[in-house]
């Protein structure tokens, strides 16, 4: 099919519902009615050549459905994600000597499309990746979404609905989350926009549309770039990607991430990274899957994100050396599909150099897109030190010292530390930490005796020493009949301590935190 007819197509129809938006909503229409009659009826001309109708064309005659909720739906093929990296040479032993595609990593909310005989029969958001929500009534709202197409077998698609940079930019100033917060950046407002339930208040979001992976189709062609090109004859503007001909240097596979970073800045298409997977479809089915992500494909970041929030409350809590942790607690941001709300803030000098103080607009991050991370103060000025700790132990009252050591900076530079103490040997929770640090993994690996059930324990009085978790025995029978736990809690519980005291002799040494001469511990006292 003559791609520039569908080119055509395309344009004529973006420019028609721009126009419509200005005469309805704005009131300020830039061409005649004659024209716009002229331009609408060779539309109409265009859209009977191509056999293709765009979902939001104004040639249809459905008008902004509004919907009362949003339907489930499952994927029969579940929707996982890629596993990120952010280093080129993992990616490069990744590729290996298999051909492979670099495309763009679009920065918005996926979405999966299902047609079938030609017609779309369903719109759905990944959501957990096994069951999404049903968006149909939004495709109307949305450009890039064809409603008819030329093709009579089954078709389901995944690609993103995005907003360009330039849009968000002016859209930004007028709209406000569901928290009422304006929104922090153009995938937040892409994925909310995406699931309102009235496609009129969507359609003035600016939301396009691209393919990215053809799930079912084209069973004839073997490569995943192959099937992907063929949507272009339907009527989607598909992502852009690069198609490896032989193993790359390290350095062609730099300049090719280049390449498509300069793409996105030129077309004004947000994304967040770089996707390679192997193009082959048999070889990529082949390599199976986790429960988190496909094993056929890496998705490349280029650094760690960093979102705008505030913060609300600096939580300290002793630990079992009496030291006092500071702990950010901040509005809530969504960082790679989680919802992520603390951060460690480490030490008295970290919240003394960034001059934290509640209130202040903060940039957070997932460093090596795990932990999170309180990178920036927005808000500087007017910090006093003083102000900025606990004087008393939020735990047991008693009152707290600043300890000062030597050490280094993040950037390898001396300097001295200063860190919260609590001196209360009987500090109940600075107790409780310790009596999590010997059931932990890395000394006593007890599996069963969380924070939570051991401060149950502790306070029932059940627990004065480490020697009583191997005499929890005595307490079976009142335990049993607690809430949340059971007699088959229980019997997981009580494995888990009796192999525990095959430990050997050094775990016990490592989960006192005894120092060790030799092969033997200095110091040891018997309970």
């Amino acid at each position: 099919m003559n791609q520039e007819l569908i080119r055509k197509q395309q344009d004529l129809t973006a420019r028609l519902n721009r126009y419509r938006h200005e005469y309805y909503n704005l009131n300020a229409p830039n061409i005649s009615d004659a024209v716009y009659d002229r331009l609408f009826e060779e539309l109409q001309d265009l859209e009977r050549q191509t056999g293709i109708q765009m979902a939001n064309s104004p040639t249809s005659a459905v008008g902004y459905p509004a919907i009362s909720k949003l339907e489930k739906t499952n994927h029969p093929i579940p929707l996982l994600s890629l596993d990120k990296e952010k280093n080129i040479v993992e990616v490069c032993r990744f590729m290996g000597e298999h051909q492979v595609m670099f495309m763009l990593k679009l920065d918005g909310l996926t979405i999966k499309l299902t047609y079938e005989g030609g017609e779309l029969l369903e719109a759905a958001t990944r959501g957990d990746g096994e069951v999404g929500e049903i968006v149909t009534h939004n495709t109307r709202a949305i450009g890039g979404i064809p409603a008819h197409i030329r093709y009579e077998d089954r078709l389901v698609i995944t690609g993103e609905a995005f907003i360009r940079p330039s849009d968000f930019e002016q859209l930004k100033a007028s709209l406000v989350d569901n928290n009422g917060e304006t929104y922090k950046n153009g995938r937040n407002l892409a994925a909310g926009s995406v699931r309102l339930l009235d496609a009129k208040t969507c359609m003035e979001r600016r939301l396009m549309f691209m393919p990215f992976t053809v799930l079912e189709g084209f069973e004839n062609l073997p490569r995943k770039s192959e099937r992907l090109k063929e949507l272009s004859a339907l009527g989607f503007t598909p992502c852009k990607y690069l198609v490896t001909k032989r193993t790359l240097t390290q350095a062609e596979a730099e300049d090719g991430i280049k390449q498509l970073q300069q793409y996105a800045r030129d077309k004004d298409i947000p994304i967040d990274g770089i996707v390679v997977t192997y193009n082959d479809e048999a070889f990529a089915k082949s390599c199976g899957r986790t429960g988190h992500h496909y094993k056929d494909g890496l998705a490349f970041k280029f650094e760690d994100d960093l979102f705008e929030t505030k913060l609300q409350m600096i939580e300290w809590t002793p630990g079992r050396t009496g030291e006092i942790a500071p702990v950010a607690v901040f509005a809530p941001v969504e960082i790679d599909g989680c919802e992520v709300s603390r951060a460690s803030l480490h030490n008295l000098s970290f919240i003394e150099d960034l001059e934290l103080m509640p209130g202040n607009r903060i940039l957070v991050s997932k460093r090596n897109l795990i932990i999170p991370h309180v990178e920036d103060n927005l808000d500087r000025g007017g910090f006093v030190l003083e102000s900025a700790y606990p004087h008393r132990c939020p735990c047991c009252g008693e009152p707290t010292r600043i300890h000062e050591t030597r050490g280094r900076n993040e950037n390898g530079e001396e300097r001295t530390i200063k860190t919260l103490f609590c001196d209360n040997a009987g500090c109940e929770t600075r107790k409780l930490k310790q009596f999590v640090h010997f059931v932990g993994k890395k000394a006593m690996n007890i599996e069963g005796l969380s924070e939570a059930t051991l401060e149950k324990l502790i306070g029932r009085g059940w627990i004065h020493s480490y020697l009583d978790i191997y005499r929890l025995d005595q307490h079976k029978d009142e335990l049993v009949r607690m809430d949340g736990f059971g007699e088959r809690f229980w019997q997981r519980l009580w494995s888990a301590i009796q192999q525990s005291r095959n430990t050997t002799f050094e775990r016990y040494v490592i989960a006192m935190d005894i120092p060790m001469i030799g092969n033997t511990a200095s110091g040891v006292l018997c309970q």
